[in-house]
């Protein structure tokens, strides 16, 4: 009976060791034609929420190619980071909105 729970317990614990940590979601969002925060920090897996207040259409532009999302007036658009690094971005609309994420492993 013993090496029952012994078992049991070896497994539940397996099992807890093995659940993959979980992707967070890293709001950055546009109003007044800036993007905010201007430096943040995510997870290649993470989920990034962009959120467009502005009455204008932006886009969140990286310079290295990782990302170019498209965020339409008054409206919220997600993406998921692929790709790890320092990445800055830009609005190609508007260039001189700036901001830099960065991503780790």
């Amino acid at each position: 009976m013993l090496s029952g729970r012994i078992t049991l317990v070896s497994a539940v614990v397996l099992a807890a060791v093995s659940v993959p940590a979980r992707a967070a979601t890293i709001r950055i969002v546009v109003d007044k034609l800036e993007f905010s925060p201007a430096a943040a920090s995510a997870k290649v897996g993470d989920t990034v929420e962009w959120v467009n207040k502005d009455a204008l259409a932006h886009t969140a532009t990286a310079r290295d190619g990782a990302f170019d999302v498209i965020l339409p007036p008054s409206k919220t658009v997600s993406s998921i980071l692929k790709k790890a690094g320092t990445v800055d971005y830009y609005c190609r609309f508007h260039p001189n909105m700036k901001a830099t994420l960065t991503i780790a492993p």
